[in-house]
């Protein structure tokens, strides 16, 4: 899965893959959060922009 954590560090959710999550990024709208695991790509549009790490 994937934990959703505030700028000052607080775990707020976290989304359940079903799956161990291998990685996740930003697209290059910034609010679209993609997610891969072993046999999936996955593709969540959401209601915010995120920040670059």
């Amino acid at each position: 899965g994937v934990m959703i954590i505030d700028p000052r560090g607080k775990l707020i959710g976290h989304l359940s893959t079903g799956e161990k999550t291998a990685n996740c990024a930003w697209g290059d709208n910034g609010s679209t959060l993609y997610i891969t695991a072993d046999m999936y790509l996955c593709r969540i549009k959401t209601k915010v922009t995120g920040r670059e790490f």
